[in-house]
């Protein structure tokens, strides 16, 4: 984390099934940074690793991922305008 700038984590991405043990996937890094821009501040989201998830899995958790991103940026849009 480099407050202001930049956060990432780790995760299992589309780990749903709880009948199915994720321990030992590996996971995919999520980065969001922050740039401060003319207009205001720009947020990247960029979601690697994808390479890595196990073939059977590997297409769903990108589909997934791909879709629920754009959701998330509008929740996050939509509570900055709230919240200035």
């Amino acid at each position: 984390m480099e407050p202001e700038h930049l956060f990432s984590w780790r995760w299992h991405p589309y780990a749903v099934d709880a009948k199915q043990d994720y321990s030992n996937e590996p996971t995919t890094l999520v980065v969001f940074e922050l740039e401060e821009i003319p207009e205001g501040t720009r947020l990247k989201v960029t979601e690697s690793g994808f390479d890595q998830i196990p073939l059977a899995r590997r297409s769903e958790a990108f589909r997934m991922n791909s879709g629920g991103w754009p959701e998330q940026i509008q929740n996050v849009a939509r509570y900055v305008d709230q919240t200035t």
